[in-house]
Parts: C-alpha cells; structure tokens; sequence
C-alpha cells in the first residue's frame, strides 16, 4: 500500500490537471460574417498587425557587476550608505564592450554618484521623481562619453538607504 500511494496520488493529480485544462480552455472565436461578398474578400491583406512581443528590439540589458555603496556624510561622519544596482540599455550586440570598460564605468559612475550625494541628493525624500532624474541624466552622459552612441539609457534596478 505504501509503493501504491505515491502512484495513485501522482495519476489523479495528472487527470486533475487534465479535466482543470479541458474546462478552462477559452471558446473558439466566432467567424465574422463578410458583408461585402466574397470578391472583396480577395483584395484585403490578412496579415495580423504586428503586437509589441512581434517587434524586435535593437538593444539589450547589460548588468553592470557588483552593487555600488555610497556613503553619505555629514560632519566628517559617515551617516548613511547608500546601495545602488545600474543596468545599461544598450546597443544589441555590445555587451561585450560594456564587460571590457567596466572598471572605467564604475570609477566614472562612483563620481557622479558621490558628487550627488554631496549636494544632498540623497538626503530626505531621494526617491523623488526630480532628484533620480539628474542623477540618471549625470550617469548616461558618462555611460555615453565612456561607451559612445551605444548607451541608450542608464537603468536604476535597486536602491536602498541604510542610515546608521
């Protein structure tokens, strides 16, 4: 009985799954009705319009490694860390030259980043819409003088503030 169990179990979990299928299975579309006859039918083109999983898209998502802390300060002390993950919209077919200058991309966007945390950009509400504006707009123009017209955009994947 205990070898019967797990196979019986396992066979009406199959027929479950099957009949759950059958029953949910959506209605075949009705067929329209052509008004015009069955000449016009010939001229008109049945091609489907294309739908947004159809389009290819020329670029792709490079993660950019390891995850970037920013310290925040104030009064000579460190006050707060700030954990950020960028992603880069780039080109197809680049992700190779990203993985290449990566050392130069992260000392670059280590720079803008500080910078904006000194001029309090991550102070108070920094998640606000302004503020995460000009920091992306800072990070693409380095991304862009770095990497070139491959760069279509810089990508904000993860950010989190850790006050001490």
């Amino acid at each position: 009985m205990g070898k019967i169990l797990p196979v019986l179990l396992a066979l009406v979990g199959l027929v479950a799954g099957g009949a759950a299928g059958y029953v949910l299975k959506p209605a075949p579309e009705p067929e329209l009705a052509d008004p015009c006859g069955d000449a016009a039918v010939e001229n008109v083109d049945h091609t489907p319009a294309a739908t947004p999983a159809d389009v290819e898209f020329d670029s792709e998502f490079v993660k950019i490694n390891n995850q970037f802390v920013i310290p925040i300060m104030k009064d000579e002390k460190v006050t707060a860390l700030v954990v950020m993950s960028l992603s880069l919209d780039v080109a197809a077919g680049n992700r190779e030259t990203v993985y290449l200058r990566e050392p130069k991309l992260r000392d670059e966007f280590l720079q803008v980043m500080f910078n904006h945390a000194n001029s309090g950009g991550f102070d108070g509400v920094f998640t606000q819409t302004s503020r995460l504006t000009s920091l992306r707009r800072a990070l693409r123009e380095v991304a862009t003088g770095i990497l070139g017209e491959i760069v279509h955009d810089v990508l904000v994947t993860n950010l989190v503030r850790q006050d001490q």
